[in-house]
């Protein structure tokens, strides 16, 4: 595993070049949002996705899949947003939050088990350039929090050495957080549900 040294503060556009050029390879790294350090991969590469599903125990039947975006515009090519669900999203993103909404057939056959997706737009300057460069969203999933250690789970010392041999990459900006976004169903955006409280304020 390759360890890049990078602060959202900073941006190092060489290690977002090579970053991508991986994700575009099929690549899996651990980069940093603005709640967990979160596992990547590309959100168009199916052989990806099911790496990181077999890493974190995930059935994409079963469990609802997330992606990472760089902005709205950039969501709407993946999920579908109504008008309403459009200003929840524009309040509350970028932020600690994952939105689950209705699933666009723009993304690959892994995502077709299931009609909804969870989205992310990070208040993470780092993330964010990730998937603006790479120019689609990336499949992300949290790192897994250790109940008995959870700031070692924050830490990415821990994290490289955690997940060596099966993460390419891992971003070192810092310790990161413990705390997950907030997860709101707003498949009808009429009526959100929280399905997880966390870092995020929701208040619809």
């Amino acid at each position: 595993m390759r360890i890049l040294k990078m602060y959202p503060t900073s941006i190092n556009e060489k290690y977002v070049d090579t970053l991508v050029a991986a994700l575009r390879d099929g690549a899996v790294i651990i980069y940093p949002t603005d709640t967990l350090y979160a596992l990547a991969c590309d959100a168009l590469n199916n052989r990806a996705i099911e790496k990181i599903c077999k890493i974190k125990g995930l059935d994409p039947n079963r469990n609802t899949l997330s992606i990472v975006c760089s902005d709205i515009s950039q969501a709407s090519e993946y999920v579908r947003i109504d008008n309403h669900a459009f200003k929840m999203l524009k309040k509350y993103l970028p932020g600690p939050f994952t939105f689950i909404l209705p699933a666009a057939t723009t993304l690959p056959k892994v995502f077709k088990g299931r009609k909804t997706v969870g989205l992310r737009v990070p208040d993470n300057s780092i993330a964010t350039a990730i998937a603006s460069s790479l120019g689609n969203p990336l499949m992300s999933t949290s790192v897994q929090i250790d109940k008995d250690e959870p700031y070692e789970s924050a830490m990415p010392e821990s994290l490289a050495m955690k997940y060596e041999g099966l993460a390419d990459y891992i971003i070192d900006a810092g310790d990161g957080g413990i705390v997950p976004s907030t997860v709101v169903d707003i498949t009808d955006s009429t009526s959100p549900e929280v399905l997880r409280e966390g870092k995020g304020e929701f208040d619809e």
